[in-house]
């Protein structure tokens, strides 16, 4: 473990392999003996062995969720890994035999060889990703942080959709005790890739050190749309949920119906098939919301209902559309999500960072 959390992986493999052999069922030591055989994997220069030993280490990894862990590098790896453990990282051959040449020494912790060998795939592709960020991965390793802020910040530049770059520069930022930077560009990785379990880790991570926890925002509609029918849309209504205000989900109900019988082809004639969109939901929320806000001008009080609560308060803020692609998104609202972040970046960041990732500890 001592190898382990310094990062000297190829050292802490055969004394996890002695410790897995005598315990396979230690849900730990097979966390660590995964991570391990990952590693040992990039140092691989045969790729056909490499893919063998990606696959093994996924294998193992599995079995150790399996059992009981809840390592985060672990379920990052399990994301990422293929089943069949290829791993191709530039179609062009000489780029990825360039940036392959750059993991291995990376792997074997020759960091400056390894930044020589991305740099070579850069040359060849000045658009590789993959090669800006694991220099700067590659400077954080040797401590030169301010070399590896710039790479990470190029490498963003270059894919601001990427999440990777956010997340490794929050982490590195995290480690310098930067807790109001690291937040941020722990929010930026979500907001580039939501629909990725990994980001949210990353933040939640961020969370975790400063001994914060994330706040989970829903809320509840009480009812239910039928998603087959057609003219005729059936609502399944909580009856429970009509205390004062609580007519605003009758709204609500009632606009996504309208939505599901003929707005969707309406509004989008290209698609052949409904789909709830993030332009329904919104739609109704807001119909919803506006509906609240007459019936607490009438009683000149805030619901008593929590959902009916935070829905006002999240119209108030103009922040439902955040909300719902971040919060109450299906497949089909997710199709909605690039075309939205194009123009609506700092919206989104503004929604998580007031709703969702409490603020940074102060410094004493």
């Amino acid at each position: 473990m001592d190898f382990f959390r310094q990062q000297e992986l190829l050292q802490a493999l055969p004394l996890f392999e002695d410790l897995a052999k005598k315990n396979p069922d230690d849900a730990g030591v097979l966390a660590g003996l995964g991570i391990c055989l990952v590693h040992h994997a990039a140092t691989l220069a045969d790729a056909d062995a490499a893919m063998k030993e990606r696959v093994r280490a996924r294998a193992v990894l599995m079995r150790a969720k399996q059992l009981g862990s809840t390592n985060g590098v672990m379920l990052n790896l399990l994301d990422i890994i293929p089943l069949d453990g290829s791993i191709r990282h530039d179609p062009n051959p000489e780029v990825d035999k360039a940036f392959q040449a750059g993991e291995v020494a990376f792997g074997k912790r020759d960091f400056d060889e390894a930044i020589k060998n991305y740099s070579t795939a850069l040359e060849l592709d000045p658009k590789n990703y993959p090669s800006v960020l694991f220099i700067g991965d590659s400077y954080f390793a040797l401590k030169n942080f301010p070399k590896a802020l710039e790479w990470y910040d190029r490498a963003i530049a270059l894919n601001p959709n990427g999440e990777t770059a956010y997340r490794y520069e929050a982490d590195m930022l995290t480690k310098n005790g930067e807790m109001e930077k690291a937040r941020t560009r722990a929010i930026q990785a979500v907001v580039a890739d939501p629909y990725n379990a990994i980001p949210w880790r990353g933040l939640q991570q961020w969370a975790t050190v400063n001994k914060l926890q994330l706040h989970a925002v829903h809320i509840n509609t009480h009812n239910n749309i039928d998603a087959t029918g057609k003219s005729g849309t059936n609502i399944t209504l909580d009856l429970s949920s009509l205390a004062p205000g609580g007519n605003a989900w009758i709204v609500y109900a009632g606009a996504r119906a309208n939505w599901r019988q003929k707005k969707f082809q309406e509004t989008y004639p290209l698609e052949p098939q409904y789909r709830h969109s993030l332009a329904e939901e919104a739609e109704a929320l807001s119909a919803a919301a506006s509906v609240l806000g007459e019936t607490s001008a009438k009683t000149s009080g805030k619901p008593a209902d929590a959902d009916l609560l935070l829905l006002q308060t999240i119209a108030a803020a103009k922040m439902l559309e955040p909300y719902i692609l971040f919060n109450a998104a299906d497949q089909g609202i997710a199709k909605d999500y690039p075309v939205y972040r194009e123009t609506h970046r700092a919206q989104l960041e503004e929604y998580l960072s007031r709703f969702v990732v409490p603020p940074a500890p102060t410094k004493p």
